[in-house]
């Protein structure tokens, strides 16, 4: 693994770090305090994409997301052996969160952060349709603006939105990395499953809804703005 690799993997680790911990821990400060969680939640989790990005995304692309990473690599701007190098930074990066709140709280309060579908079906659902407009945005405002003030808009404020509407259903993933650290630090693994496979699934149909309507082609995407790795 050449330096180069190294960095753009470190940089995916830190980002997804700084979206689990900053955005877990505000749920956790909500609920000692009795704030309006679902306001609170979708507005740190957006803020805190926000500041992954700005401190991490030029270097890496600013996936943070096995979802985002999926569609990349479907969309030919990721090879093979950087989506799963990708995976295992963002895995990394989320648990490394996730004990952080661990260590300035405890067991039961990083659990209280993990997602729970209110029913599965309805989980499933919701999240693969939400993460698939989620990721479509990431897509489009990659390829057109590479971290302009657009897509630093768009992309948070995209995120702030899906979670306004899936935190009353399964707490808002959209992310399988950002479900994998609290559910494993907090040992809570209720319907997990649906945050690993409706994301990824969301992420396939973003791309494929991408290529065919906002390109016209199904092929490789043609000379991207930004390759994730130079």
């Amino acid at each position: 693994m050449n330096q180069g690799n190294m960095r753009v993997y470190a940089a995916e680790l830190l980002g997804t770090f700084t979206l689990v911990f900053l955005g877990t821990a505000s749920v956790a400060a909500a609920l000692r305090t009795d704030a309006p969680v679902e306001l609170v939640a979708a507005f740190a989790f957006g803020l805190a994409l926000l500041a992954g990005l700005y401190a991490f995304g030029e270097v890496s692309g600013g996936h943070f997301n096995p979802a985002v990473s999926l569609a990349m690599f479907l969309d030919k701007r990721l090879s093979a052996n950087d989506l799963v190098g990708y995976w295992v930074s963002q895995l990394l990066g989320a648990v490394l969160g996730s004990i952080v709140l661990l260590i300035a709280t405890n067991k039961h309060t990083v659990s209280l952060t993990a997602n729970r579908p209110s029913s599965n079906g309805t989980g499933f659902v919701l999240e693969l349709v939400v993460t698939a407009l989620f990721v479509l945005v990431i897509l489009q405002a990659s390829r057109s603006d590479r971290f302009g003030s657009s897509a630093l808009i768009a992309i948070p404020l995209t995120l702030v939105a899906s979670h306004l509407v899936l935190i009353p259903f399964t707490g808002c993933s959209v992310n399988p990395a950002r479900s994998f650290g609290p559910a494993l630090v907090g040992n809570q693994w209720t319907g997990f499953w649906v945050f690993v496979l409706a994301p990824l699934l969301g992420g396939a149909l973003a791309w494929l809804v991408h290529a065919a309507v906002v390109r016209g082609t199904i092929g490789p995407a043609p000379a991207p703005v930004a390759e994730a790795l130079e």
